[in-house]
Order: C-alpha cells, then structure tokens, then sequence
C-alpha cells in the first residue's frame, strides 16, 4: 500500500506539457494550442496536454493502420505478445505510487481507493489477458469426412478506445488489454479532464515492448479528436465508456461513416435492494453508503436508488445516515480521507443542480448536498440523501453520477422487482436478503447485466460487465471481452 510520505513527494512533482503519443514518439498537436489540467483537489492548473483534432487522429490511425498490416504484432505468435503485456503489467506495477498520485492530482478519487482501482487493477487486467490469450483455440467443424471446416479468430484492426474521467486506467484496461492481447492495435482518445495516466501507460507499454504504433494517445476535446476518431473510415471498432448522448454520436459516427462496429458501457440508475430479512442491516448499510459515495458518486455502477422494505425502513436508515456522516470528506491525496473530490467544478455544479431540482420536487433532503471545503478552491460535496423519492422525479430516473442517492420504501417482492426495472438502464443492481429462494428469483427478475446478492461491487476480471436497455452492449472483462476484439473466419476445405 502507498504510504502518506511518498504521496507527498510525488504531489509536488513538475508534471508541464504532456504531448501526444503516435507511433512511441510524444508529438505536438498539428494546431499548436493546449488544454489546460485543472486539478479538482485545489482548482489549480498543474499541467497541460495537447489539443489534438482529426488531422493527429489521421496520423495516429495511419501510424496504427501500418503496423498491424505489417504484422509484427498482428501476426505474432500468442506466445510473444503474452511476454510483451506481461512486462507490461509488472511495469505499470512498478510504478503504482507513480500512477496513482498523478492520477489523484487528475481527477480527485480518495487515493486509498485510486491504488487498487487504477494502477494496480490495470496490472491486473493486463496480466490476466496475457495469461489468456496463448489458451484461446480456434474450432474444427463437425462436419463430413470429405470436408474439414475450420474457424479462426482474427483480430479486428484498429480499435479506437474512448475512456471515461472516473477510472481511465481501470476502465482503459478493460479495452486495452484484450485487444492488445488478440492482437490489434489501438488508438486510445483519453477524457480531457483526466489523460495523464493514460499517457503514461502508452509510454510504459513502449517500454514493455510494444512495437511503435501499436499503442496511440491522442488527447484532446471529445468534440473534436473524438468525433474524428469515431468517423474515421479506417477504424475497425469502438469500445465506448461514458454517457448516452455521447453513445448515440458514436452509432451516428458508425453509420455516417464505414459501419465499424461500436461497444458501448454506458450509465446506470442501478437499484440496490434491501429485504426485511437482510442478515446484517448495519453492514448492508455501511457496504450501500460506498456503494454509491466512493469516488463522489463517480462509479457507472453506483447503488444510485436505494430500495428498502417498509417493516424495516426506519431502523435502516438510521443506519444509512450513521454510515454516511461517519464518511470524511476530504483532500483525495491525504490517506485518512475516506471521499476525495468531485471531478471538476462543471460536474459539481451538475451535482448540485440535482439536489435542487430533487427538493422542488418533493423529495426530502436527510443529510449533506452542499458545497464544503470551499476554501480550498477544488470541488467538494457533502453525501447526499434524499427520501420520499417517486420514480417521476428526476432524481429516479437520471444518472447524476455524483454523491446523491434517492431513498424509496417498499412492500412487496413485486413491488420492488417493479421499481426496479422501472427506468431506461440495467447496468448494475444488488438484493438483501437471507433467503435463498428470494435471492435467486430476484436475480432473474432484475433487468441488468450484474446483480449482486448481500454485497455491492467487488467483481473481479474473471466475469464480465456490461448492461441492457440504454446502459449499452457488449461486456468488458472476463474471456468474453476477447470476443469483441476478434472476428471469426470460416476455412471449407474439400478434402475429396
């Protein structure tokens, strides 16, 4: 575990201009100009990272298109490039301190939760699709004896990979890492308010072994190096985390331009479930409290509704706000701060904006929703709670992805199935309860991609995650990603 002493040095260390990375060289954005890194801890700017637009998306596609037709990584044996990514993820293991202290300074996640979730869940993703990708087989056919028909993966090409401010190693790896390991290249587009780590993986990736232009990063704003890479015609594929509208452009990019194929994790509203017979309702309580205010709220998978049943909902909430106000709010950088900051002042605004509307409304505030810490110029928020929650208010049916949670009572399993699924997403979801029998029926019943039972997060690489409705398609993690990043190629050989 990082220690405070070394948080404290890395903090001060000069971070200055972070270029563009195409074919494992920094280059400067062909327009000249910047973007300025605003740090939430302290809304001071600490660095800056190049503007880029379409003509360094084209340069980096080119760059990537090269190299995979060249075949020194596309056509490599799985063996070599499970070596390479498994220097990799020892790489990115090594400088861990590093990674999280820049990443902390970037985006405000509370760095005791940043270390396992960035750094050193990137090292474990890119190791675990290293480990995998020498043990995916090809299939022979079962077909008559004068025909043998064979099926080969094949990578798909070039992948641009858009990435999130929330866990951009974490969620980046995600994608990386098995496309890299089934052999395409990639284009990676960061989020502008949190690129540094990003870039700084592609030079570990370089360092590791990944022959130039295996790996690009082209920051810059998603309006314009995003919408490039998303209608560029020599993109084969993009994998997507973010929000709904921003999906949607990408299917309209898809279609305006060569039909790549797009995956896409997008939000959630994800309901968290408590029974009468829960076991324990003061550890479902302390698990439902992170559950939806680690990170600010900033989690896709966030227990953003919180359902209770009737006969037990005063006891819990009790426990509810115990849990919440014992939760420190604080500098992301000081180890003893148990919520860092919220992503940037834009995003707190946003935030703060839901409390609004969810009192105008008629939802009852319990506790928190304000701006603190003020004085320190970065952007802090108070958990909030609201109950008498309706599911037509907007604090039920909008993702807020910030530290609001909307509070809802119920009576019946039905009841509870019903709210449930009763908005547009299905990314993530949890049940409490002792019965096993009300824990299996629940899981079918519930509309989303994951359902926990008496827990809230935790999954591991070895499943996949991916929701339903408008919370997207296609799964990370898990040996089921590999599909996305393959194409399947039939050989009919006649034998006669």
């Amino acid at each position: 575990m990082i220690n405070q002493d070394t948080i404290d040095t890395l903090r001060k260390v000069e971070v200055g201009a972070r270029r563009l990375f195409i074919d494992g060289v920094h280059a400067d954005a062909q327009s000249g100009t910047s973007l300025p890194v605003i740090s939430p801890i302290d809304g001071r700017s600490f660095a800056t990272i190049a503007d880029g637009g379409a003509a360094d998306v084209d340069r980096a596609v080119a760059s990537a298109r090269k190299i995979f037709e060249r075949g020194s990584w596309s056509r490599s044996a799985p063996a070599f490039r499970k070596t390479v990514l498994t220097k990799f993820a020892e790489l990115v293991e090594k400088h861990a301190d590093e990674l999280t202290v820049l990443g902390v300074r970037d985006n405000g996640t509370e760095i005791a939760l940043a270390y396992k979730a960035e750094p050193l869940s990137a090292a474990g993703t890119i190791r675990y699709y290293a480990e995998a990708i020498d043990k995916v087989y090809g299939e022979i056919a079962p077909t008559a004896d004068n025909v043998l028909g064979l099926i080969h993966r094949e990578p798909l090409g070039v992948v641009g990979v858009i990435v999130p401010w929330n866990f951009p190693l974490m969620i980046g790896a995600w994608k990386i890492a098995p496309a890299l390991a089934a052999g395409n290249v990639i284009v990676v587009k960061p989020p502008e308010i949190a690129s540094l780590t990003l870039l700084r993986l592609a030079e570990l990736g370089a360092e590791a072994g990944l022959p130039d232009g295996v790996f690009n990063v082209v920051t810059g704003r998603g309006s314009v190096a995003g919408e490039a890479l998303g209608l560029h015609m020599d993109v084969d594929a993009i994998a997507f985390t973010g929000s709904g509208p921003v999906g949607r452009l990408l299917l309209e990019y898809s279609a305006r331009s060569n039909l790549k194929r797009v995956f896409l994790e997008l939000g959630g509203k994800s309901p968290n479930i408590v029974f009468a017979d829960a076991v324990d309702l003061k550890q479902a309580a302390v698990v439902s409290a992170n559950g939806i205010f680690r990170n600010s709220g900033q989690v896709c998978v966030a227990g953003s509704r919180l359902l209770v049943q009737a006969s037990i909902y005063d006891r819990f909430m009790d426990e509810l706000v115990k849990a919440t106000t014992k939760l420190k709010v604080g500098d992301p950088l000081d180890l003893a701060s148990d919520i860092g900051a919220v992503s940037s002042a834009e995003q707190l605004d946003k935030n703060l904006g839901f409390v609004t509307r969810a009192a105008e409304e008629g939802a009852r505030l319990v506790t928190g929703g304000e701006r603190i810490l003020i004085e320190t110029g970065g952007s802090y928020m108070a958990p909030a709670i609201f109950e008498n929650v309706t599911g037509e208010m907007q604090l039920a049916r909008e993702e807020v992805f910030g530290p609001v949670l909307g509070v809802m009572r119920f009576e019946t399993e039905e009841e509870a199935v019903r709210l449930a699924n009763s908005t547009v997403y299905g990314l993530a979801s949890a049940v409490w309860t002792a019965n096993l029998s009300t824990a299996h029926r629940m899981v079918r019943a519930i509309n989303a991609g994951v359902v926990h039972v008496n827990t809230y997060g935790g999954a591991d690489i070895t499943v996949p995650l991916g929701g339903v409705k408008q919370s997207g398609f296609g799964r990370d993690k898990s040996l089921h990603a590999i599909d996305k990043y393959t194409d399947l190629k039939t050989a009919w050989i006649a034998l006669g």
